[in-house]
């Protein structure tokens, strides 16, 4: 959420992102949340003056010796219009107040400069490629069929249990999902210092309002009938961490990494990817999150989006890396690289991480704050990325390491955590 003084101060700044973000009625947006804005703090200003006149006859009233005087009378009748003057403008207040919290918290994070401006995919921009692309002498089959004919992927048991876009795996396959976890936590802690956590997977609306899941993307979220939710991502948990704090300069950066169940409705996605396990409801990923100091933002988007790539380099799975444009950027994101892989039997590269940068967006939703060498308070800034979706990964690896009589090569960085085996 971006602060109202930034808004009073530039608006013709957010008229000119908003619409480069290709939000409707971008200016008058902006124009209403300048007039509420100016409204609620007119209003503030009558409060104020209102309740010091009262607090000025009170004290009148407590001192006065006479409480039958028409003097005292008058007062005591002036103190409770007052108080039904102050009443009626902070019904008014509340008002206001709902009406610009409606368009401020549906409103998008600002992107960077060096963001491209596209309304979609089509404006994204290809930073570089890793890997050689394998040329296979023999006719590639997708992870779901070898998955089927080597009973190691079931769907029609997954659907029967839950529904549609739900998988069971098996044996091998199985522990090499665990496997895939476990050796993606032990790089991001022993090589790169983040902190393993173990988070909760519901969370209150306030965590999912923090990070920017809602209001705007309800639908896209599984809820409970306690009023909580699932997480999409171990991005809420873990982001949420530092809600409400004031955090001291030293403390600084903070650095989480955890592997939990996602959940995601996939709202809208009909059609897409319904074949295989590329888009499910329910899918592991190892999550990192950053929290700097808002001068180490850029520095830190380039350093988590690396510890995201060394995990594809380790598993030799060809990739490329892709700055988005702004159209095509996450709800609270101002600047998003997506890292792709390569699936053969799509003969394109997929989506298997996006590594983003917040700013201070979502620690003005959750009050996450710092305290500068100054002792002055500042909003700190957040990053989060996948490293890796444990899922789209198993798929890669599936694909790009198939052999002609339907076994699969694994990674020689695995063997260990796979007890040994070497081929599926």
């Amino acid at each position: 959420m971006i602060n109202l003084k930034n808004f009073r101060e530039n608006p013709s700044f957010y008229k000119k992102k908003y619409k480069e973000r290709f939000i409707k009625n971008s200016d008058q947006l902006v124009d209403e949340i300048i007039s509420l804005d100016s409204s609620i703090r007119q209003i503030l200003e009558k409060q104020q003056k209102l309740q010091e006149e009262r607090n000025k006859i009170s004290k009148e009233l407590s001192i006065s010796k006479d409480k039958k005087s028409e003097q005292f009378i008058s007062l005591s009748k002036k103190v409770l219009n007052i108080k039904n003057d102050i009443e009626g403008y902070e019904k008014n207040l509340s008002e206001q107040k709902h009406k610009i919290n409606n368009i401020l918290h549906n409103l998008p994070n600002i992107h960077l400069d060096d963001v491209p401006v596209g309304e979609d995919s089509k404006s994204n921009k290809e930073i570089k490629k890793f890997g050689n692309i394998k040329n296979f002498n023999f006719k590639i089959k997708s992870h779901d069929e070898i998955g089927l004919e080597r009973d190691l992927i079931d769907f029609d048991t997954a659907t029967k249990i839950s529904g549609a876009r739900y998988v069971i795996t098996k044996g091998n396959i199985a522990k090499l999902e665990r496997a895939l976890i476990n050796f993606m936590i032990d790089t991001h802690v022993k090589e790169f210092e983040y902190l393993e956590m173990n988070v909760p997977i519901i969370v209150n609306e306030e965590s999912m309002f923090g990070t920017g899941q809602l209001p705007k993307f309800s639908k896209e979220q599984f809820s409970l009938n306690t009023g909580s939710w699932l997480i999409p991502t171990a991005e809420v948990s873990l982001t949420n961490i530092v809600r409400d704090k004031i955090l001291n300069y030293e403390d600084l950066p903070l650095r989480y990494v955890a592997a939990t169940p996602c959940f995601r409705a996939e709202a809208g996605a009909a059609g897409k990817d319904t074949k295989g396990m590329m888009r499910q409801h329910q899918f592991y990923k190892v999550e990192l999150v950053s929290i700097v100091k808002p001068e180490d933002k850029n520095n830190e988007l380039e350093r988590l989006t690396n510890c995201a790539e060394t995990i594809l380099k380790k598993l030799e799975i060809p990739y490329r890396v892709i700055l988005l444009s702004s159209g095509d950027m996450g709800f609270s994101a101002e600047k998003t690289y997506d890292l792709e892989a390569w699936i053969p039997s799509q003969n394109n590269y997929r989506e298997i991480s996006s590594c983003s940068s917040c700013g201070q967006f979502q620690a003005n939703r959750m009050m996450a704050r710092f305290k500068d060498l100054e002792k002055k308070i500042d909003y700190v800034a957040t990053l989060n990325g996948s490293g890796l979706a444990i899922g789209r990964t198993l798929i890669a690896i599936i694909e790009n390491n198939q052999n002609e009589d339907g076994s699969i090569n694994i990674p020689p960085v695995l063997h260990n955590y796979m007890g040994g085996i070497k081929k599926i």
